[in-house]
């Protein structure tokens, strides 16, 4: 008896926190539909948030190393907060329909959505941040999305849920969240600066667009 209830509140616990994070992306995407962005803008997020899906795939075979979390902070650091989360969270709902869907997909989404929003609030918060500073950034988020991932394992699949199971949890992934945060470094060093030179030149040219759009009305 008593361990039916052990087990029917772990499973409340891991629907509960699924519910939250499912509420959340929710939430953005509907802040994002309803602010002001203009159809190219939005063209280009879905174009970024489709090659970084896309970028996933090929490395499916290394643990952990793809080049999706570079692309999904890049994109925050030069278009913002919101268009940061929609890429990334754009970018794991589309890449799992090629590695599989389930219900990991809601907290890759919550997960990456959350490292290009906070990119965002860096670049608007410390706007002054430079190479050194954007690579601890995307280091720590090699082990921040792995702890997000790790906390929707525990709630789901661990008993009993307590600081030292968790921390037994994340223990267990530490070398794949390291290889995680050691291939954010590598692709940044390799082709961070040509990509926030295009990028930014992409962001020019819709301002430019939208003022021209704007002055022929």
């Amino acid at each position: 008896m008593l361990g039916n209830l052990s087990a029917l509140g772990q499973q409340n616990w891991g629907l509960f926190s699924a519910g939250i994070i499912i509420v959340a992306i929710a939430l953005f995407y509907r802040g994002f539909e309803n602010s002001k962005v203009s159809s190219r803008e939005i063209a280009v997020i879905a174009v970024l948030g489709a090659v970084a899906a896309l970028g996933r795939v090929p490395f499916a075979a290394l643990p952990s190393i793809q080049p999706t979390t570079f692309l999904v902070v890049t994109s925050g650091l030069v278009f913002g907060s919101r268009a940061g989360f929609m890429v990334g969270a754009t970018a794991a709902l589309v890449s799992n329909f090629f590695l599989g869907q389930g219900p990991w997909t809601p907290w890759q989404m919550f997960a990456w959505g959350l490292a290009g929003f906070t990119a965002g609030l860096l670049k608007k918060l410390f706007p002054g941040t430079g190479r050194r500073g954007t690579l601890f950034f995307l280091a720590a988020w090699g082990y921040g999305f792995g702890w997000i991932i790790d906390f929707w394992f525990w709630t789901a699949f661990i008993s009993p849920l307590n600081l030292h199971s968790f921390i037994a949890t994340c223990a267990t992934t530490f070398g794949l969240d390291t290889m995680h945060a050691a291939g954010n470094v590598l692709f940044y060093l390799a082709f961070g600066t040509g990509t926030v030179k295009v990028l930014r030149r992409v962001k020019k040219k819709i301002a430019v667009s939208s003022l021209q759009a704007e002055t022929f009305q």
